[in-house]
């Protein structure tokens, strides 16, 4: 079972992501790893990997892809692989569809995580962290027994990380919307896609997708 996760920032995908791996044995593929690791094996996609970063130019798409169905090749052990949040954008994704035909490797589920974005914001914007244990809360949905000090470790202050303010969700939320959402509609068209509800607690989101993949 080969599966694509993919969902707005915020909605919860890695931890998703994390539950599947285990569920369900499968490879959890990010493609940055997995060019890392190509660069360092020095195969030939992860040569020329290396050579467009040393020019400070973006991998292509065709590289990136390559490497992606290189990985999935070497799944053994597995009852598939999980692409997490990739493919970014429809011709990454038709570029996908060209190599994989060729191999005889299909998709089986695209899982489409989805919420509302005003929630996404409240997500990202309410986050702090312990200073000292590296605790997560959120003001929001899961805030500290007492306003801005850690309920794990004693004297621990909480603390927003430097990127996690409105303006920059918001651009990474409009970068989403202009170059991943198409991608619902395309996936729609060969019948893969799999919408679910990502505004529940974790553990009800997970059911979901177990009701489609089991």
């Amino acid at each position: 079972m080969n599966i694509i996760l993919f969902g707005p920032p915020g909605v919860g995908k890695g931890t998703q992501a994390a539950r599947l791996k285990e569920a369900y044995n499968l490879l959890h593929l990010s493609t940055g790893e997995a060019l890392r690791e190509e660069v360092k094996n020095q195969t030939e996609l992860g040569k020329r990997a290396k050579e467009a970063m040393n020019k400070g130019e973006l991998v292509s798409d065709e590289i990136v892809v390559g490497i992606v169905i290189n990985t999935m090749e070497k799944a053994s052990g597995k009852n598939g692989v999980m692409l997490d949040g990739f493919p970014r954008n429809i011709p990454q994704a038709q570029t996908l569809d060209a190599l994989l035909s060729k191999r005889n490797i299909t998709i089986d589920h695209v899982l489409s995580l989805e919420s509302d974005q005003e929630i996404i914001l409240k997500r990202l914007a309410g986050r702090r962290f312990c200073n000292k244990c590296g605790k997560d809360y959120n003001i929001y949905f899961n805030p500290p027994k007492v306003e801005g000090e850690c309920d794990a470790c004693e004297d621990g202050i909480l603390a927003a990380r430097a990127d996690d303010n409105e303006k920059v969700h918001l651009d990474r939320l409009n970068v989403y919307a202009s170059q991943t959402e198409p991608l619902k509609e395309y996936y729609a068209k060969k019948g893969l896609l799999r919408p679910i509800d990502g505004m529940g607690s974790p553990d009800e989101v997970f059911e979901e997708v177990k009701k489609i993949l089991n």
